[in-house]
């Protein structure tokens, strides 16, 4: 038996030279390829970047676009809301003044008759000759 152990020992130190043989084999045939592999994921590694860099450039001026657009729309919100809230004020102005119609008409009647007095007061007064202190105290006798 000890034969068959040492035959076994020698097969197997001469298969682990032939297979580390081949090992190196492969690796030298394949170190290029290897190589170019290694280079190609670099190359793909630097595109990648660039087109990481291409889309946060593309994705910041977009984000830049939409939120423009959403300060129009704020602003044009608030003109809408401007108008709509002078419009509902004039309305009910004009409501009141519809409300109140013969209240401001007898008001307007009245002004316009104390205005056409005043007026007529105030003519009559400038048509009117000016007399000196005798005259008025005579009564325009003298």
């Amino acid at each position: 038996m000890s034969q068959a152990n040492s035959g076994t020992n020698r097969n197997s130190a001469s298969t682990r030279s032939a297979s580390a043989k081949t090992r190196r084999a492969t690796a030298k045939a394949t170190a290029p390829a290897s190589q170019a592999a290694d280079k190609a994921a670099e190359k793909s590694g630097d595109a990648k970047s660039a087109a990481v860099g291409a889309a946060e450039r593309t994705a910041e001026a977009s984000s830049a676009v939409v939120h423009g657009a959403a300060e129009r729309v704020q602003a044009g919100r608030q003109a809408v809301i401007a108008a709509s809230g002078q419009a509902v004020a004039f309305a009910k102005t004009a409501w009141t003044v519809i409300a109140h119609r013969k209240a401001l008409a007898a008001g307007l009647g009245a002004g316009l008759s104390a205005l056409g007095a005043t007026s007529y007061l105030a003519g009559r007064r400038a048509g009117r000759r000016t007399h000196g202190p005798l005259t008025r105290l005579t009564g325009g006798r003298i």
